[in-house]
């Protein structure tokens, strides 16, 4: 590669970060002159059908390293994915390492870059919960520390950043890029109506034709224990009642609904339980939905970037912006106020927030003349 084109390694490990990296490949291949991009996966958590499905659907290009980490213990796949990545950065010997959000691979590959002194990039950088019992949380607050260019989604996060020490020099508010890819693929959405009538055999559920909500769990603090997740699908069988209910379920979700002996919550004519879906199909069912509720972190996001009311079953978020600006209430999980929250959006079609700011598909290009500009001038 030559020496006046940076070269970025960039690494994705998780689902979340595969939506994220996406417009920011897309825009690299753009300044290949002055921009050169590899892409890694740990292989964090793989899954061949959905590594093939989203990557097909978002267009990214195969990954040129897999690491091929698989799963584990936090302990356990932070130190494979370390002990994996090293050898990497000394063959190729990036000019900057690039992460995304806060999965394990992110902390984990931004440790081994700053030890081997190589500048760390952080893109969605500065998010905060102040729930340190959060994984995500510890991940994000120690690769914040350890990053030469953070960028942020919103200016919540700056203020954020600026509080922890970081020098304002070295952050770069650009917007988001999980809503570059929204607004890239909005177009190609598929229609819920086909996945419904594949899942209920050819006919759209009777139901669902009216209109539906859209559900979606899977953090531990959620589905791990026995009477929080029994508590939540009571709740959701009995909105059911209301609005029939779309409901991808989880692997992990699956599976304790099946260890703790619930399925008889679910199993309902007005709760459509579908397999994990593509972006692309996920996306669609946001769009349409008369309401989300989920635990997601990405999904708070999506759904202010689409005007949809979101519950968000959790004790507090990291995106704050979706709750001040946008179309989210956060809830956690007390049955009353989630029906009252219900009953809100039911009966005056909910919050109605706007679009923050930035967040208008241009996020990878801000990001990629910040690099530029910097690379320049190392």
């Amino acid at each position: 590669m030559s020496a006046n084109i940076a070269n970025i390694l960039c690494v994705v490990g998780a689902r979340p970060n595969f939506m994220k990296i996406a417009p920011i490949m897309r825009v690299f291949k753009r300044h290949e002159n002055t921009l050169g991009a590899t892409l890694l996966h740990t292989g964090q958590h793989y899954d061949a059908a959905m590594k093939k499905s989203f990557f097909d659907q978002l267009h990214i290009p195969e990954p040129d390293i897999d690491l091929g980490v698989g799963s584990g213990s936090h302990a356990v796949q932070t130190a494979e994915i370390m002990r994996r990545f090293e050898p990497v950065l000394e063959e190729l010997k990036p000019t900057a390492v690039l992460v995304l959000g806060d999965v394990n691979s992110t902390i984990s590959c931004a440790l081994v870059a700053v030890k081997k002194g190589i500048p760390v990039i952080h893109v969605e950088a500065g998010l905060r919960s102040y729930d340190r019992g959060m994984p995500e949380e510890v991940n994000r607050v120690l690769t914040d520390q350890i990053s030469d260019l953070l960028f942020t989604t919103e200016r919540g996060a700056e203020a954020n950043l600026l509080r922890e020490g970081i020098a304002a020099e070295r952050i770069h508010f650009v917007g988001n890029v999980m809503i570059d890819t929204l607004r890239y693929n909005l177009d190609r959405a598929i229609e819920p109506m086909s996945l419904f009538s594949a899942a209920g055999g050819e006919i759209v559920p009777e139901p669902f034709g009216a209109g539906y909500g859209l559900v979606t769990l899977h953090r531990p603090s959620n589905v791990d224990n026995p009477a929080n997740l029994k508590r939540l699908l009571t709740e959701l069988r009995s909105i059911s009642d209301r609005l029939p209910l779309a409901f991808p379920v989880h692997p992990r979700t699956a599976q304790r609904i099946k260890e703790f002996a619930l399925e008889n919550l679910t199993n309902s004519p007005r709760i459509l339980c579908l397999p994990p879906q593509g972006y692309l199909e996920m996306l669609g069912l946001m769009r349409h939905a008369k309401l989300v509720l989920t635990d997601s972190g990405g999904i708070q996001e999506e759904t202010t970037a689409l005007g949809v009311p979101c519950i968000t079953l959790r004790e507090n978020t990291e995106r704050p912006i979706t709750v001040n600006e946008g179309t989210n209430t956060v809830v956690g999980t007390d049955p009353e106020k989630i029906r009252t929250c219900v009953d809100e959006v039911l009966g005056s079609g909910g919050k109605q927030g706007r679009v923050p700011e930035y967040w208008d598909g241009r996020a990878a290009e801000r990001i990629a003349e910040v690099i530029i500009d910097w690379a320049r001038q190392r």
